[in-house]
C-alpha cells in the first residue's frame, strides 16, 4: 500500500508533511463502491493536495486513485446512477479559456463509472458545497453571489465592475462579518437547485435552464450545510434570526420547495438553535440538532429531534448524557446514528426510532463520515485515534462496543516512536479527570523524559482522535512525552463536567490541569524537573493564565491566544458567542476581569513563545500583539513567531514545519538546557 507510515517519519518534518491525510467519505448507492479523499503534497510542496481514491466496501483490494487533478479534488458525493461527483478548481479542457478571475473558482464536476471526469458548472462565485437528492437525482448547491442582483449573469456584471472599479470595499448590513479566516461578502451563499436529475449523460448545467435561485435575498452565511429531500421536492436549510443586541441571533431551520414555488419556517424555538438537519428516507420529516444556546449561567446542551414536515418538534433520546452530533438516518427509517465525545473517545451510537434505545456500536476511536450501507446491515466511516489518523473502516450495525474492521487505504501506520496510555484523577468537587499520556519509545526510570503539557481547544470539546496540526508523536520522535488531558470544560464527560469550568475559566480548568499534571510527573518514567506548558486558542488562553500563576514549567508555548478577554470579546468573529458566557464587556461585567489573563501579566516569570497568524479571526492577531508587548515591557523572555499569510491555525506546508521547527528550538533551549539555535527559514 503506497504512503505507508513508519516511525521514522515523525523524526523529519519533510517526511510528515508527506504523509497521505484522509478525509470525506461518500457510499455510493448500491453499497458497492466507497470513495475518501486523500490529500498529499503538491508537486512544489506548497500544499496539500486532494485526490479522489476507490476504497473496496469488502477490504480485500488495495485502494485505488481515481483523479489526478492539478488543483485537487474534494467533496465526493454519488448519483443515483453511480456517477460520482465531485467539486475542483482545476481547468475545463472543454471550454474556451475562461477569464483570469472564474477559472480558479470552484466547478462541479461528473466523473463516470468508466470514462474521463467533465466539468458540469463553475459560477462566478464558485461552487460552495453540494447535496444530491438520493432517489431523484437532483442536485442542490451552495454557489456565492451578491445580494441584490440576480444569480448568473448580473452577478457576473458586478463583479466586473468592481474589479474594473478597483473596489474591494463590503458594505455590512448586519452580523457578523467575518467567520473565522474569510471576509463575509460582498457575495453570500445561494442555494440553487437542478430542474431536472443529474446522470452520467448530463451535458453541461446552464444557469437560465437548469437552475432555480431558492434564496434571491441571501445576505448571510449558512450555519450549516443544506439538505435536500430523497424525493428531490424540498430543501431545508439554516437561516439567523435576530434576537436582541444583548442575545445576538438564534438559528432556524427554513423548508422550501425545490421548484422555488414556497417556503416557510419549519422549526423556530425561543432561546435555541437548529442545526445539521437530514432527512428521513421518505421524505416526510427532517432529523436535526437543537441546541439550547448558552447563557452566562448555562452551557449550550445538545438534543436530537425529529421534525416533520406537517407536524410538531419530537425530542429523541432526550436523556442522552452528551453532546449528540450528524445524525445519520438508516436507509429503512429505523435507526439513528450519530457521534459525540464519550471519555476520550468519539464512538458511533445508534438510536432505536421505535423503541428509544442507544446503544454504543464502538469501543475506542474517534469516527467522522458516518455512511449506512442501503441494506442496514454494515456501517462505513473514518476512524482515528492517538495511534492512527483516520482510515475507512467497516463495522456490524447491530454488534455492541465493536472493534471497527480497517479497510486497505493509503497512509497506514507500521510504527510509532512510542506508546500511548491513559492516567486519570479525582479532584476536590469529586470529578474524575482523565489524559491521554503519549510516552517516547525508551522512555523509563533511568531514562525520564521531559513533559510537555498540550490544552485542548475548544473551549468545549475534548482530546479525542488523531491530531495532524497538534502531533505528539513529532514531540515524541524528539524525546518528549505529551500529556493531553481533558479539563473542565471538555465534553465526554456528561454536561456537568463543562458547568464546572462555565465562565470560570481560570479556576477549575485550571486546577485541573495542575492535579493531572501532578499525576504525570509523578512517574518515574517522567522528569518533574523538565516540563513544559503548550496550547492553541483556549489552549493559549490557559497556558497564558499557567503564565500567570505558576513557574513550575520551564517555557510556554502559546498559539492563537486569548489574552485581554475584554479587547477579545467585541473583535473575535462571532462576540455573542462569548457574550453568552462571559458577560458584556462593555458592562464592566466582573466574570471578564477574573478571567483575563493581561491583568497578571506582571506575575509571569516564565519564558514565552507567542505564535499567531494575521488572518486569524477568531482570535484577532491584535491579541498575539498585546500579549507579546506585555511580556516584552515586564521583561519577560519571549518570542513572537508571526505569519502573516495564515490564519487560527498553520494549513500550508512551509509554514507549518517552520511552526514545529521554532518550537523545538524553544524547547531545547529552555527546557533541555540546549544553546538556542535560530530555524534556517525565519
Amino acid at each position: 500500500m503506497t504512503g505507508t507510515i513508519t516511525e521514522a517519519g515523525f523524526g523529519d518534518l519533510t517526511s510528515y508533511n508527506g504523509m497521505p491525510r484522509l478525509s470525506s467519505l461518500a457510499l455510493s448507492p448500491d453499497g458497492a463502491r466507497l470513495v475518501a479523499v486523500v490529500s498529499e503534497l503538491s508537486p512544489d510542496g506548497k500544499a496539500w493536495q486532494g485526490a479522489l481514491w476507490e476504497v473496496d466496501p469488502a477490504g480485500e483490494r488495495p485502494a485505488r486513485r481515481l483523479t489526478r487533478g492539478a488543483k485537487g479534488e474534494g467533496a465526493p458525493a454519488f448519483t443515483p446512477d453511480g456517477g460520482l461527483l465531485f467539486v475542483s478548481a482545476r481547468p475545463d479542457q472543454e471550454a474556451a479559456p475562461a477569464d483570469g478571475k472564474q477559472k480558479d473558482k470552484a466547478a462541479l464536476w461528473l466523473l463516470p463509472p468508466t470514462g474521463e471526469a467533465r466539468e458540469l458548472y463553475r459560477p462566478a462565485g464558485g461552487v460552495a458545497e453540494f447535496a444530491v437528492a438520493r432517489e431523484a437525482g437532483t442536485v442542490l448547491l451552495a454557489a456565492g453571489a451578491h445580494p441584490g442582483v440576480g444569480f448568473g449573469e448580473q452577478d457576473e456584471e458586478l463583479r466586473k465592475a468592481r474589479e474594473d472599479a478597483g473596489v474591494t470595499a463590503i458594505l455590512h448590513e448586519s452580523y457578523p462579518i467575518r467567520y473565522w479566516d474569510a471576509d463575509l461578502g460582498p457575495g453570500f451563499p445561494r442555494l440553487l437547485t437542478t430542474t431536472t436529475p443529474i446522470d452520467v449523460d448530463s451535458p453541461r448545467l446552464d444557469q437560465a435552464a437548469d437552475l432555480v435561485d431558492l434564496t434571491p435575498g441571501a445576505a448571510a452565511r449558512l450555519d450549516d450545510s443544506p439538505a435536500i429531500s430523497p424525493d428531490g421536492r424540498w430543501v431545508v436549510h439554516t437561516e439567523r434570526v435576530e434576537v436582541s443586541a444583548a442575545y445576538g441571533s438564534r438559528v432556524r431551520l427554513r423548508l422550501s420547495a425545490a421548484d422555488g414555488s414556497s417556503s416557510r419556517v419549519l422549526a423556530d424555538r425561543e432561546g435555541h438553535s437548529f442545526l445539521q438537519p437530514v432527512f428521513l428516507p421518505d421524505s416526510s420529516g427532517v432529523v436535526a440538532v437543537r441546541t439550547l444556546d448558552s447563557t452566562p449561567d448555562e452551557p449550550w446542551t445538545n438534543t436530537l429531534v425529529r421534525i416533520p414536515l406537517d407536524g410538531d418538534v419530537v425530542d429523541l433520546a432526550a436523556d442522552f448524557p452528551e453532546e449528540p452530533e450528524h445524525p445519520v438516518v438508516s436507509p429503512d427509517g429505523a435507526a439513528l446514528y450519530f457521534t459525540s465525545s464519550h471519555r476520550g473517545h468519539q464512538p458511533i451510537w445508534k438510536l432505536d426510532l421505535a423503541s428509544g434505545e442507544v446503544v454504543k456500536l464502538t469501543a475506542s476511536g474517534a469516527y467522522t463520515d458516518v455512511r449506512v450501507s442501503p441494506d442496514g446491515a454494515s456501517v462505513y466511516a473514518l476512524r482515528s485515534a492517538w495511534d492512527h489518523p483516520p482510515r475507512p473502516v467497516r463495522l456490524s450495525a447491530s454488534d455492541v462496543d465493536q472493534a471497527a474492521v480497517a479497510l486497505p487505504a493509503p497512509g497506514a501506520v507500521e510504527s510509532l516512536p512510542g506508546t500511548v496510555t491513559e492516567i486519570e484523577t479525582a479532584v476536590a468537587d469529586g470529578r474524575t479527570v482523565r489524559a491521554w499520556l503519549v510516552l517516547p519509545t525508551g522512555a523509563s526510570a533511568d531514562r525520564p523524559a521531559p513533559l510537555l503539557l498540550w490544552v485542548h481547544g475548544g473551549p468545549v470539546m475534548s482530546w479525542s482522535g488523531w491530531s495532524w496540526r497538534w502531533n505528539p508523536w513529532l514531540m515524541a520522535a524528539r524525546g518528549y512525552a505529551v500529556l493531553l488531558p481533558d479539563p473542565a470544560l471538555s465534553t465526554g464527560y456528561g454536561y456537568d463536567f463543562v458547568r464546572a469550568g462555565w465562565g470560570s475559566w481560570g479556576a477549575k480548568p485550571y486546577t485541573d490541569l495542575m492535579e493531572i499534571t501532578d499525576v504525570a510527573v509523578g512517574r518515574d518514567d517522567i522528569d518533574e524537573n523538565r516540563t513544559a506548558a503548550m496550547g492553541g486558542s483556549f489552549g493559549g488562553y490557559m497556558a497564558n493564565w499557567i503564565a500567570t500563576r505558576t513557574d513550575r514549567f520551564k517555557a510556554i508555548v502559546t498559539h492563537a491566544s486569548l489574552w485581554h478577554l475584554d479587547a477579545f470579546t467585541g473583535t473575535t468573529d462571532d462576540s455573542y458567542y462569548w457574550i453568552r458566557e462571559m458577560g458584556d464587556p462593555l458592562a464592566q461585567d466582573e466574570r471578564v476581569r477574573a478571567n483575563s489573563p493581561h491583568l497578571r501579566v506582571a506575575d509571569v516569570r516564565t519564558p514565552v513563545l507567542v505564535i499567531h497568524g494575521d488572518k486569524d479571526y477568531r482570535v484577532p492577531i491584535s491579541e498575539g500583539q498585546r500579549l507579546y508587548f506585555d511580556l516584552v515591557r515586564h521583561g519577560v523572555p519571549a518570542k513572537f513567531l508571526y505569519f502573516p499569510s495564515e490564519n487560527h491555525w498553520i494549513v500550508t506546508p512551509g509554514n507549518s514545519k517552520v511552526w514545529y521547527e521554532t518550537i523545538f528550538a524553544f524547547l531545547a533551549e529552555h527546557v533541555l538546557g540546549e544553546e538556542w539555535v535560530r530555524p534556517d527559514l525565519v
